[in-house]
């Protein structure tokens, strides 16, 4: 085999990678070696800004294979034949932390999964629970900041943590789900995912319909306790990437069947509940799910960075036959999603790798940029329209459109006839054995035991209590005998 050979960046040979030059030996090093001081500088800057939130991640590459017939519902090209398949890639991630925290903790997971279609990459951001913590997007940096680590402690504070959720009665069906068995997945293979918002299906006579997706694991359900993943989280920082690393590796690939709930145009306009609040589930009996296909996970990224840290995804990357819905928060995630991988990655990263779509051409006027590597020639024009034959619209909208009245302002959310905020955190807790409840008071009153301000717990405690007076009264005993300890 031919000896490769080290060169620097600009692909000089390099002459020596073990010493530095230096005035003489045993002599100061010397400015001129280029060699040293382009590494150093390329040393220092290895690391990019990351993710604010959902910044411990793991991710690998699949396909989606239909296996239903959905054309009923949408003219999406990659879902338009049952047995067609499209590559992908996941990213699956926890939210609060940093990039070195532990994998196993209680925290929501992300799933993030990227179709490459041959109408361009389709993205679905969502997270391993069906609902969401808040409703409205400008209240979602407040949120955030209250769940990371506290700028004087540089610790996450139970009294942040729960002085947001007093404050934010709409999260009690989110922190029911969290604080309840399904809290801590065993790994990323044993959880399932969902899109958790709803977006729009448009068909091919221009029907439009309202969905939610579910992606239900075929390895089974399968979670920690707190003292378990405490244990876990000591031995293996890293255990649900060296899960799923390992897993694939052994050629054990693991699936998820994907369904979805459909809901029409005229069902949505008087549903009993805001049908686009992020703080809610749709009740299966009113909406069945619907089989689509099977996304198989079977290789592992060849490079962590590359294909896992440079992964952006954007609930803006829709495809025709896929759209937007009235979902507040998913609105708000339409621009933050890009404006935050153009702030990591550079305008450009949409041309790396992992992100660049299959598509035969992409053609279009962007141009320049921190790492342009596409900027046309002499006889392209870098703007529309234009008389060179450049790329032009097609008049075809990727999804229908959606009917808006009133006036403009900040409004509340409009009320529905069984909109409350604790429903169906209570009807989640009803479904739940004795022992579920059990844990699911423990790790609650685990947490708002620690919370120093009185006020801030009796407000929590208000909120369990509209849930199920049976939720709130174990609560607050649980809480009350932590504090006396």
């Amino acid at each position: 085999m031919t000896q490769r050979v080290l060169t620097t960046e600009s692909g000089a040979p390099v002459a020596d990678n073990q010493n530095s030059a230096t005035a003489g030996a045993g002599g100061p090093l010397l400015l001129q070696d280029q060699h040293l001081l382009e590494k150093l500088a390329r040393f220092n800057r290895e690391r990019i800004p990351e993710r604010v939130v959902h910044a411990r991640g793991s991710g690998a590459h699949g396909y989606f294979e239909v296996t239903d017939d959905v054309t009923e519902f949408t003219h999406a090209d990659f879902l338009s034949s049952v047995g067609r398949r499209t590559e992908t890639f996941i990213r699956f991630s926890t939210v609060a932390d940093s990039l070195g925290g532990a994998d196993a903790v209680r925290d929501p997971r992300g799933f993030a999964l990227k179709f490459y279609t041959d109408e361009g990459n389709y993205d679905l951001v969502g997270n391993n629970t069906p609902v969401f913590f808040i409703k409205d997007p400008i209240k979602f940096p407040d949120f955030i900041h209250s769940q990371k680590r506290d700028p004087f402690t540089g610790r996450q504070e139970p009294d942040n943590v729960w002085d947001f959720w007093a404050h934010a009665p709409e999260a009690t069906h989110q922190v029911t789900w969290l604080m309840g068995d399904r809290g801590i997945p065993a790994s990323y293979r044993h959880m399932n995912g969902y899109g958790s918002h709803t977006y729009q299906w448009t068909n091919a006579a221009g029907e439009a319909f309202f969905v939610k997706y579910h992606f239900k694991t075929n390895q089974g359900i399968r979670c920690l306790s707190a003292e378990q993943a405490a244990e876990l989280a000591g031995k293996d920082a890293t255990s649900h990437q060296t899960d799923l690393l390992q897993a694939i590796e052994r050629g054990v690939n693991p699936s998820w069947t994907l369904y979805v709930q459909v809901m029409t145009a005229a069902e949505a306009a008087d549903y009993r509940f805001n049908p686009f609040d992020l703080t809610k589930v749709w009740p299966h009996g009113d909406h069945p799910l619907r089989r689509v296909g099977r996304l198989v996970l079977d290789r592992n990224p060849e490079n962590v960075f590359a294909e896992v840290e440079q992964a952006a995804f954007s609930p803006n990357n829709f495809v025709p036959g896929i759209g937007p819905s009235p979902d507040k928060m998913l609105q708000g995630r339409l621009f933050a999603y890009a404006d935050a991988h153009r702030y990591r990655l550079g305008v450009n990263h949409t041309r790396l790798p992992v992100n660049a779509p299959r598509t035969p051409v992409v053609d279009n006027y962007g141009r320049d940029g921190l790492h342009a590597t596409r900027n046309g020639t002499r006889h392209d024009k870098n703007y529309e329209p234009n008389s060179y034959a450049g790329p032009a619209q097609t008049d075809r909208a990727l999804s229908a459109p959606l009917a808006i009245h009133g006036w403009t302002g900040t409004h509340a959310a409009p009320a529905h006839i069984k909109d409350d905020d604790f429903f169906q955190a209570g009807e989640l807790y009803r479904l739940m054995s004795e022992e579920e409840k059990g844990r699911l008071v423990a790790n609650i009153a685990g947490g708002l035991s620690r919370v120093t301000r009185e006020d801030v717990i009796e407000k929590n405690l208000a909120h369990f209590r509209a849930a199920d007076a049976d939720y709130g009264r174990r609560v607050e005993e649980a809480v009350r005998a932590l504090r006396e300890d």
